[in-house]
Formats: structure tokens, C-alpha cells, sequence
């Protein structure tokens, strides 16, 4: 990994406050509000570095930006992801380990790796988007 200079230790500090996958143009606006002086290049090496070292996950957004997050969990693990709010739950995912070694195996490959994240809106989006719906209901004469 690169030297932790301060404006490293920024990032990493503020990937310990942020629950949600972040773009580092996101992260780095965060970082501005703080008042850290650390520029785009510096966030974009340094999540590059910690995607690297395997400390943070790294996800393509709808539009293929790569979006960050720094998980509990240090073994391979799959996301539930919010596709309004952006939270993201770690989830085990044995029956998608099972599936992609038998997809392997039915097609004659070997050394199978796979990426697999779930997108879906959370209950408490859900229950947001459903509100209006029935408050209009409700105010209908």
C-alpha cells in the first residue's frame, strides 16, 4: 500500500464514518465539508489502493462509476444493496457460492470466480414510495 501521508489518513478516517457505498467524487465532496484539503486524484489513488489490498469492496454503480464501501466482514461476501438510499447489507451467500461452482462444473470450467451484488429498495424506501400513494387514496372524496 501507498505511504499514509494525512491526506490518506482523511480518506480512511471518514471510509470508517460512511455506512454506504460512496464514488470517491462523493467522498472527496465529504471530505471538502469536513474541511480536509485532499484532492480528487489523492481519494481516487487511494481507494484504488485499499480496493487493491482487499479493505474495501468496490461496486459499478447503474452508470459503471465504482462506488466504495469498507466492510466488517474480511471474507468473501455478497451485497443487498438499496437502489434509492444505497444501503447496503453483507450478506453470506452460500447458495451463490454452491451455484457458481456448479455452473462451472456443468460447462467444463474450472477456478470459477464470480461477481454477484443484489440491488432492491430497502423497507424503508419502500415504505416512503407507498405514502403518497396512500395519502392520495385516503384524501380521494
Amino acid at each position: 500500500m501507498q505511504r499514509m501521508t494525512r491526506q490518506r489518513a482523511a480518506v480512511s478516517e471518514l471510509l470508517e464514518q460512511v455506512e454506504d457505498f460512496r464514488s470517491a467524487q462523493q467522498l472527496h465532496e465529504l471530505l471538502r465539508e469536513r474541511g480536509d484539503a485532499v484532492g480528487l486524484a489523492t481519494v481516487y489513488r487511494t481507494m484504488q489502493a485499499l480496493a487493491d489490498a482487499g479493505e474495501v469492496d468496490v461496486l459499478r454503480s447503474d452508470d459503471g462509476e465504482s462506488i466504495y464501501r469498507r466492510c466488517a466482514r474480511r471474507t468473501h461476501h455478497h451485497h443487498l444493496v438499496c437502489r434509492v438510499c444505497g444501503r447496503a447489507v453483507e450478506i453470506d451467500a452460500a447458495a451463490v457460492e454452491r451455484w457458481a461452482r456448479l455452473m462451472g462444473e456443468e460447462y467444463g470450467f474450472t477456478e470459477v470466480d464470480h461477481t454477484a451484488e443484489l440491488v432492491g429498495t430497502c423497507a424503508e424506501c419502500s415504505r416512503a414510495a407507498s405514502a403518497p400513494a396512500r395519502a392520495k387514496v385516503s384524501a380521494q372524496p
